[in-house]
Parts: structure tokens; C-alpha cells; sequence
């Protein structure tokens, strides 16, 4: 946590992740990154309305503290869509439609515009008819799963999104990447901000962490991931190179839960792949593979207004954040968190300091920049974090 003062006014700030060392930092406007990443996706031929979607997942993941699903992803749709994989003018299909229900072919698009429209379908039947579900194939990945949910609740409706991933997780007692990293979010309104919003991969930690500790030259701790012959791995670019794969969450085994993990996981790649006819487990491409990805997706919007009126769950869930809140702490220092607290908490302080981005991944942008004729106009708040 960090002591701002601006004025006669004392702020405070706080970031879940901090840039440490804060040399290898630099410090960028939120909405500068956002134009800059969505011209460049434009001049991939992506419509317009479209890029600002995609930017907007990228760069509210960034502001979120969640930097694996960040800008850093940037290049990973731009070679899908130069191998052909990703379509950048996809045009969602209905495939089967009710009422209450809808299954989308995706064409293959960027997996940040069809979740983001996928949601807009449910909340909108969810608003006529209580509750929906909106099944997804033919996508591909579509960035924080917690962005979709988020849709949901500024309408005061329950969001819950999942989707399925490339494998890139060992299940319990196997070697190698055999099911997906497959996140659950879901997302609560309530009467004071923030939302409470839970938003988690089924593995230790998602690939986009690994990617993260690649680029800033970081070893990962042991207990993330294993090699091929399972042996736990320290170095990330060894489960990069060699296709390490990520534990379930609960870690190796079953001592600790990896088997609840792992169980999850299956169950997401049931509903986001079986159900809806897209891939699952190794039949889920990666964006930059030639070939479609066929990543499904999965979103349930709840009408709570249909169920209990609504003024009266609001107060009922800040009671509950309350009684949260108030349980006996393990230690004088210790926090209690909400879901989502440490999230909002951090967007807010980027909104006023800026998203502290690694110098290597600045100039992994740039070079994006350059070779799509975009002019890198970031705007640097401040040469350090």
C-alpha cells in the first residue's frame, strides 16, 4: 500500500502487484495504451468498434493488477491473425435460440468481441426472462474472464462467465499439457463499490504469468508447473520452451486439492467445449497455431430482480461484506479481502498514477507499433514505477 498526496487531500493507493525493481518499470496513461493498442489491431484489419473492445479487455486487465492477461498479450493476436487463425472480421452466427438460451459460432474472431457481444445476448434475454445461457464455439481467448461478467453486474444482474483454453495444465497423476487453465468468474453487484467479482484460473496460475516472468527475467516458484518427465520447474522459459506444463489448482497431486482443481477444470471444459461443440483438452489450438482454435465459452446471467427485489439484495450483500469483513483475523496485520477488493482498489490507483508496464514489454510494443505503421504516442507518466 502506498501514501499519495495530492493537495491538501491524502490519498491512499494500493497495487496487488508491485513493480519490483520499480527501475524496470515506466509508468503510462491508461487511455494513451488503450488508443495506441487498438490502432494497431486496426491496422490488422480489425473494425474499428472492434479493436476498442479487444483494448479495452487488454488494458483493464493491466489497470486490474492482472498483467498476464494485459498488453503483453498484445502480440499473440496480431500473429493470429497474420497466420490466418484469427479472423479479424468475423461475423457471430445464432446456431440454436431460445427464449432463454443461445448457442454463437464465433467464425473464428477475436475472443475478447464475441464474449463481450455473447454477454450482451444473455443479459438482454436475462432482462426479459430471468435467467440465460449463452454457449460460445468457434472463439478463441478472450482475455479476464472477469471483464464479461462485469456486464453483467452494471445491470444488477448475477454474471458468470467460464472458458475453455488450449491444454496447458497436467491433470492430477499425468504428465504433460492435457486439459486447459479453464478460469470461472463470477460477479455480484452491490450498493457500495467495489463489485464483488471472483475471478480464477482452475491452475496454480495462468500461462500469462509464466509469460510475465519469462519477459522480466524472473524464475517462477516451484510448485507452478512441471517438465514432461515431472520434475518440478523454477526457470519459465524451460515450460515455455519445452512445453512444461501448469499444476491444477491445489498444486501437484492430491495432498493439497490438485484433484479439485482438476475436477474443475473438466467441468468447464464440459460446458465451454462438450456442450457447445467446440474443442476441449487437446483439441484447443493456441491463437498463433495455424487452424482454427475452437475455444468455447460459457455465460449465465442472472435477473435478481426476478428472484428477490433488488434494493433488498443490495443491503443483504453489504451485510454480508460485513460479516466478511469481521471475522477474527489470523494476525493483528492481516487484511480480509473481498473478491474482487483488491482488484477494483488497484484500477483505481492506475487511473490516477498510471499502469507501471516492464521495459521489456514496452519495447516488445513498440516493435508491434512499428512493423503495423502505428506511431508508439504512450504517454509516460514517469520514467520509473
Amino acid at each position: 500500500m502506498h501514501k499519495f498526496v495530492g493537495g491538501s487531500n491524502l490519498v491512499w493507493l494500493y497495487e496487488k502487484t508491485v513493480p519490483i525493481p520499480p527501475e524496470e518499470y515506466v509508468r503510462v496513461d491508461h487511455e494513451s495504451l488503450k488508443n495506441f493498442v487498438a490502432a494497431v489491431l486496426s491496422s490488422h484489419s480489425v473494425p474499428k468498434e472492434h479493436s476498442r473492445i479487444v483494448a479495452d479487455v487488454l488494458v483493464t486487465a493491466d489497470l486490474m493488477g492482472i498483467e498476464s492477461h494485459g498488453v503483453q498479450r498484445l502480440k499473440r493476436y496480431t500473429v493470429g491473425i497474420q497466420v490466418g487463425s484469427v479472423n479479424p472480421k468475423a461475423r457471430m452466427t445464432a446456431v440454436r435460440e431460445s427464449a432463454s438460451t443461445a448457442l454463437i459460432d464465433g467464425d473464428a474472431g477475436l475472443g475478447q468481441v464475441i464474449a463481450y457481444n455473447a454477454m450482451e445476448i444473455a443479459v438482454k434475454k436475462a432482462g426479459e426472462v430471468g435467467v440465460s445461457i449463452v454457449g460460445v464455439r468457434n472463439s478463441h481467448h478472450f482475455g479476464i474472464a472477469g471483464y464479461y461478467a462485469l456486464q453483467a453486474v452494471r445491470r444488477n444482474m448475477i454474471g458468470l462467465v467460464m472458458t475453455n483454453s488450449e491444454a496447458l495444465v497436467a491433470y492430477t497423476h499425468t504428465v504433460g499439457r492435457n486439459v486447459g487453465t479453464n478460469p470461472i468468474a463470477v460477479g455480484f453487484p452491490t450498493k457500495n463499490p467495489p463489485p464483488m467479482l471472483f475471478d480464477a484460473a482452475t491452475s496454480v496460475v495462468p500461462i500469462g504469468k509464466i509469460e510475465v516472468y519469462a519477459k522480466e527475467g524472473k524464475k517462477i516458484p516451484l510448485g507452478w508447473a512441471i517438465s514432461p518427465e515431472g520434475k518440478l520447474l523454477d526457470d519459465p522459459k524451460e515450460v515455455l520452451t519445452k512445453k512444461g506444463a501448469l499444476l491444477p489448482l491445489g498444486g501437484l497431486g492430491e495432498n493439497f486439492g490438485g484433484h479439485k482443481g482438476a475436477g474443475l477444470a473438466l467441468v468447464v471444459d464440459l460446458l465451454c467445449g462438450v456442450l457447445t461443440g467446440a474443442g476441449y483438452g487437446k483439441n484447443v489450438k493456441h491463437t498463433t497455431e495455424k487452424g482454427r482454435a475452437n475455444v468455447g465459452h460459457f455465460m449465465i446471467a442472472i435477473n435478481i430482480e426476478k428472484l428477490t427485489p433488488i434494493e433488498i439484495f443490495l443491503e443483504r450483500i453489504e451485510e454480508y461484506k460485513g460479516y466478511v469483513k469481521s471475522l477474527t483475523k489470523i494476525s493483528e496485520d492481516a487484511r480480509v479481502w473481498i473478491p474482487g477488493e483488491k482488484a477494483w482498489l488497484t484500477m483505481e490507483t492506475r487511473k490516477k498514477i498510471g499502469i507501471p508496464i516492464h521495459k521489456n514489454i514496452i519495447k516488445e510494443l513498440k516493435e508491434e507499433g512499428e512493423k503495423a505503421g502505428v506511431e508508439f504516442n504512450v504517454k509516460i507518466l514517469k520514467k520509473t514505477a
